[in-house]
């Protein structure tokens, strides 16, 4: 199986051994990466931000960058809700406005293909037990855009249960958002930390080595990205930073 490989602007900027861990993952399960050099951001920070016209061109790029693929792999839930559920969004508003339906066929033709990585193995490869090492304690946050718009549910955490040596112990007010929320971040700093240091003490009460999630969006905030996880071998062990 060939799959392209959304890397996302956050994980090519600042967490790029995300990248390189959904690859080695992939690889090892056998499926085939390419990396379209024409993908750049998702449009996610303007269109959270209101500027909603300077998404378009952004549409319209991602979707020809990812032409021709059956599946878009990405390890971040947030631009996936991007993707399936505002592209659409947008492409119905300008078509509205009388601009044409040139971003409502960008939309219908990539949203369907655009996949989470653990909706990925779990719905697409039928794998739980991805081969993985990873001797110790996790925790797992779920984050907003994964939990709410996707509905990941238990595949994040079935992947982690089956992982040879990790603990997984339950997070307390695991479905509280981590308060990074993109721009709000930035326009509401105080509020966010002060959310970000209340998931930080629950994490840090469950007595756990480490804690993760599947979008590091919220990382930012928090922690490690379950991609680090399941890439983990004994043999090529990923050890925590």
């Amino acid at each position: 199986m060939r799959v392209a490989l959304f890397a996302t602007c956050v994980n090519d900027a600042l967490f790029p051994a995300t990248a390189v861990a959904t690859v080695r993952l992939l690889e090892r399960l056998g499926v085939t990466v390419d990396f379209p050099a024409g993908q750049t951001c998702c449009g996610q920070p303007q269109y959270n931000t209101g500027y909603r016209r300077a998404c378009e061109p952004l549409v319209r790029r991602t979707a020809r960058a990812f032409a021709g693929y059956d599946h878009v792999v990405t390890p971040s839930g947030s631009c996936v809700a991007m993707v399936r559920d505002n592209y659409p969004r947008i492409g119905a508003r300008a078509a509205t406005e009388g601009r044409g339906g040139e971003l409502t066929d960008a939309a219908t033709a990539l949203a369907p293909r655009v996949i989470e990585l653990t909706e990925f193995l779990v719905d697409v490869l039928g794998v739980e037990d991805v081969g993985a090492h990873f001797p110790y304690t996790v925790t797992y946050h779920p984050s907003c855009h994964g939990l709410r718009m996707l509905g990941l549910g238990e595949r994040p955490l079935r992947l982690l249960r089956a992982v040879k040596g990790l603990e997984l112990v339950e997070l307390p007010g695991a479905e509280e958002c981590c308060g990074f929320g993109g721009t709000f971040a930035v326009k509401n700093a105080a509020v966010s930390a002060a959310m970000a240091e209340d998931k930080l003490a629950n994490a840090l009460g469950t007595g756990a080595q480490v804690l993760c999630g599947a979008d590091n969006s919220c990382l930012l905030h928090l922690a490690r990205h379950l991609a680090e996880i399941l890439a983990s071998t004994e043999e090529h062990p990923w050890r925590p930073s």
